[in-house]
Order: structure tokens, then C-alpha cells, then sequence
């Protein structure tokens, strides 16, 4: 089993920056990916971001140049600098872990863009 706890989310105004964390704990492998995603209301969860053991990374066409995912591999923590942060940016940002026992969800951390 993994555990994510995450952290960062709050309110900022349009052009404000925020860091999200993500610190997995437990049965934890070489090999693994961790990403963020992202929930807007009545919308699907869709990735944001991606970093693997590797740190081969990925973004969504959507935050690229805005946002960069990094991971501190001693801690087991990946975090997600935002910047330029836009009021289509709200949302719950979600922690993934995926490894070969599996796939994990953190609890979400609350984004909000607004003036």
C-alpha cells in the first residue's frame, strides 16, 4: 500500500504562482510515475503533469510553460510549481502514484483562481 498526503492548494489572484506537494509513504518501489491531475466541477478528472523514477516528464498542453512538475526522490515527494495561474486553472488537484502493485489517489488539495 501507498499513502499520498498533499498540500499547497489555496486561493490566488490571476498571475499568482502556488506549489502543490504530494508525499507518498509506504510500500514503495523503483519504479513508478507520479502525476497530477486536476478535477474542474462538472468536468472529467485529466492530467496535468507527470514525472516518472526517471524523471521523464509530461504536461498537458494546457499548463506547458506555466507549470513544472519536479520530484525529490529522498522524500518520495513531487511537487507542482504553478505559475501564471489562470481562473481556468480552479480546480481539485489530485496526487497519482502508480506502480506495478498498483495505482493510488491522494484526497485532493483545493485550487482557486480569482480576483
Amino acid at each position: 500500500q501507498v499513502q499520498l498526503v498533499e498540500s499547497g492548494g489555496g486561493l490566488v489572484q490571476p498571475g499568482g504562482s502556488l506549489r502543490l506537494s504530494c508525499a507518498a509513504s509506504g510500500n514503495i518501489f523503483s519504479d513508478y510515475v507520479m502525476n497530477w491531475y486536476r478535477q474542474a466541477p462538472g468536468l472529467q478528472r485529466v492530467l496535468v503533469a507527470g514525472v516518472t523514477s526517471t524523471d521523464r516528464t509530461n504536461y498537458a498542453d494546457s499548463v506547458k510553460g506555466r507549470f513544472t512538475i519536479s520530484r525529490d526522490s529522498a522524500k518520495n515527494t513531487v511537487y507542482l510549481q504553478m505559475n501564471s495561474l489562470k481562473p481556468e486553472d480552479t480546480a481539485v488537484y489530485y496526487c497519482n502514484f502508480i506502480q506495478c502493485s498498483g495505482g493510488y489517489w491522494g484526497q485532493g488539495t483545493q485550487v482557486t483562481v480569482s480576483s
